[in-house]
């Protein structure tokens, strides 16, 4: 393995340990990537939608639920278009601009 002596790849054993005062139960939960595209959808203006956040979803780019088992610390983000057109959702769950893709995948 990467780092000698049976090592992992970051050259750590399983005896590593967090700095002090953070908990690696803590950290918070990583989305799954769903795509390494945007998902392109036509939206209403006025209507509420609920897109993915935690990326399990089988409706993508739109929360089926798959979170309350798959990630329950996770929720989706709720957002209502103030203009009907063609958005751009992200499907990697990495953008800085939720829920429209800002190009990070």
């Amino acid at each position: 393995a990467a780092g000698g002596g049976g090592r992992g790849v970051w050259g750590c054993s399983r005896r590593c340990r967090a700095p002090p005062g953070v908990s690696l139960s803590s950290a918070p939960p990583q989305p799954v990537i769903a795509a390494k595209e945007p998902f392109p959808v036509e939206l209403e203006a006025g209507k509420k939608y609920a897109w993915c956040s935690c990326g399990h979803s089988k409706r993508q780019p739109f929360c089926d639920g798959s979170h309350k088992t798959a990630a329950p610390t996770m929720s989706p983000l709720r957002f209502t278009p103030e203009e009907d057109g063609t958005a751009w959702l992200c499907g990697c769950k990495r953008t800085r601009s939720p829920p429209y893709c800002d190009g990070t995948h």
